[in-house]
């Protein structure tokens, strides 16, 4: 499976937030972006999955092509969100609903999935999120950990294709942030392309099999991990010397 970004422009109004970004993701592939405040990291995660939709260019994500010459239909929008799954920063879990509630309401309303069979499904994430001792608690009992951990099960209870993580270790400790670490490598031997937007250099070390170093809406530099110890460009060693 492959992830091709082509020639994507994105204004917000007349500002434009993002420029001729080009970029290619392979299965399996732990793709970081980085860069500082105002780079258009978080605007190119929400374009994966049309949360936004660029002015211009060419998507390939999880078998949806679009061309942004046109305005996307909404079911082929619906299509693509059923197979690349958000964790969102603030986690947005449903605060009325019980963790085992949280997984299975979204495949049972938007895949047709039958109750019982998302209630396996969900019993397999909650095991190996070690989660089973929080299925009945509600998202206001959870340490923030706990609710990074339920986050990233609701989002593989659609089984996507494709994973986007908005910050994914933000104000956790050094001990959740490990176990999110962990959760995010061996999902990689899944074969499902992760995407994680962070301002946490060590954290883009640890897990990245890919960097995207970008400034202004641009990509400056990118490249597989190697980069880290070799960066190509000066706006990058800077970044990384910080």
């Amino acid at each position: 499976m492959q992830l091709t970004l082509r020639e994507i422009n994105f204004f917000y109004g007349t500002y434009q937030a993002l420029f001729n970004i080009n970029l290619t993701c392979l299965s399996g592939d732990i793709v970081v972006l980085l860069g500082p405040s105002g780079a258009g990291k978080s605007s190119l995660l929400r374009i994966l999955n049309l949360l936004e939709i660029p002015s211009n260019g060419q998507l390939n994500i999880a078998g949806n092509h679009f061309d942004f010459s046109n305005v996307p239909k909404i079911n082929a929008i619906i299509s693509l969100r059923k197979q690349v799954g958000m964790v969102f920063q603030q986690y947005n879990l449903w605060p009325h609903l019980t963790v085992r509630q949280n997984l299975i309401e979204a495949p049972c309303r938007v895949q047709g999935v039958v109750r019982a069979i998302a209630n396996i499904r969900a019993d397999k994430l909650l095991n190996r999120l070690k989660l089973k001792n929080f299925a009945d608690r509600f998202p206001l009992h959870l340490s923030g950990g706990e609710q990074q951990r339920v986050a990233i099960a609701r989002a593989l209870m659609m089984e996507p294709k494709v994973l986007l993580f908005d910050e994914p270790t933000a104000a956790l400790d050094p001990e959740i942030t490990a176990q999110i670490i962990s959760i995010i490598r061996e999902l990689s031997q899944t074969g499902i392309i992760q995407v994680i937007v962070t301002h946490e250099i060590e954290l883009a070390r640890k897990i990245a099999s890919y960097v995207v170093y970008m400034e202004s809406g641009k990509i400056i530099e990118q490249g597989d991990a190697s980069h880290f110890t070799c960066p190509q460009t000066i706006n990058f060693a800077n970044y990384l010397s910080h």
